[in-house]
């Protein structure tokens, strides 16, 4: 499973930055628009206290965990739809993602350029609706001219896809994001067409240190705005992060404290972030070799969980033996699991829970 979110903003916002924190990857960061060309694509792992808790019981070889794959595009600017900076470009980079976390400024840097005079990130956030919301009705128009022209030979037969499309069309242009166009036929048209005003999205208000932890009065704007949404905003101040990352885990864990955080926000972009893609985690840990996280969508069978880890498990599953992370840690075991009567055996149709710990029965 390709899991992917794509970071967007304004140039400047600090997307770079984030991406480097996020993924270690070191793309590279000026302070000048237009910086990434290319889209950078880097992986994240997934902070879970739970995976290292089973691990400590199993005392593996490898613990992997759980990952998010970034891609970091160029900033947009007003009228990016028709390709001012290159954005159509960058735009069509993102069209593939699963969600996206838009990166807005909330701090105040005379040395960092801004394209508005004022730094205000409702502002900021309006001018890439409107660009991405320009982009889906391109997208639209040109599916529209296709549709109308196969009609011409068949009108009955398109009558309901053009009627559909011209009503999306009239959703877009009042200002509307296509993930609030109802409708569950249109939805799978807005998901089908790949609209970006379509993707579910969280808001990553990047502040500065002095305004850490809560962010400060532009964080609390994006917040609210996330609050109406009814998403998630994640306030990071992302020079600190990356510095952070390149530091040793406690002297990192110290710092947070002394400013007031408890954990990095990255922890907490990436967490928001799964739970945005609609994600839950199982575990593996048979045998000494490996304990895993295993992204899948909540509603997974154990069947399918299976054909995650290997297709032959999928091929030749028997049954399932399955026991939530905190009993077989408190268990100890696999052996004293199975003793106590923890581990339940489930069919194929079983719908895997979060946190369960499960091995696999198959014949090979």
């Amino acid at each position: 499973m390709s899991l992917e979110i794509g970071i967007v903003g304004l140039p400047n916002a600090g997307k770079s930055t984030l991406f480097n924190a996020l993924t270690k990857a070191n793309a590279a960061v000026a302070k000048y628009p237009f910086t990434t060309i290319e889209p950078n694509v880097g992986i994240a792992a997934v902070p879970d206290e739970r995976l290292l808790a089973v691990a400590q019981v199993v005392k593996p070889e490898t613990v992997t965990p759980a990952t998010i794959k970034f891609v970091d595009i160029a900033g947009l600017v007003k009228g990016a739809h028709r390709g001012e900076g290159l954005g159509n470009k960058f735009l069509g980079h993102i069209r593939n993602v699963d969600a996206i976390a838009m990166v807005v400024r909330c701090f105040r840097a005379p040395d960092v350029p801004h394209p508005f005079q004022e730094i205000d990130p409702i502002t900021d956030i309006e001018v890439l609706d409107t660009e991405m919301a320009l982009a889906d009705m391109e997208t639209v128009e040109n599916r529209l001219a296709k549709v109308r022209s196969a009609a011409k030979a068949h009108p009955k037969e398109f009558k309901e896809t053009i009627e559909l499309l011209e009503s999306l069309r009239e959703h877009l242009a009042l200002g509307k994001r296509a993930a609030s166009w109802d409708g569950e036929e249109g939805q799978a048209l807005v998901k089908e067409l790949n609209l970006l005003t379509g993707k579910a999205r969280i808001f990553v208000a990047n502040v500065s240190e002095e305004d850490l932890p809560d962010g400060g009065e532009l964080a609390s704007r994006v917040r609210q705005k996330a609050l109406e949404e009814m998403t998630e905003a994640v306030v990071i101040c992302a020079p600190l992060e990356e510095e952070l990352a390149r530091w040793p885990e406690e002297e990192a864990r110290t710092y947070l404290k002394e400013i007031g955080l408890e954990e990095p926000g990255l922890n907490k972009l990436v967490r928001a972030g799964y739970k945005l893609l609609g994600l839950i985690t199982f575990f593996t840990a048979t045998g000494r070799r490996e304990v895993r996280a295993w992204p899948i969508r909540y509603g997974t069978t154990a069947w399918e969980a299976a054909g995650k880890i290997h297709s032959d498990m999928q091929k030749g599953f028997i049954r399932a033996e399955v026991i939530n992370w905190k009993d077989f840690v408190e268990a100890g075991s696999w052996a004293e699991a199975r003793n106590r009567g923890l581990v339940r055996i489930e069919g194929r149709d079983y719908i895997v829970q979060d946190g369960d710990v499960i091995h696999i029965r198959f014949s090979p």
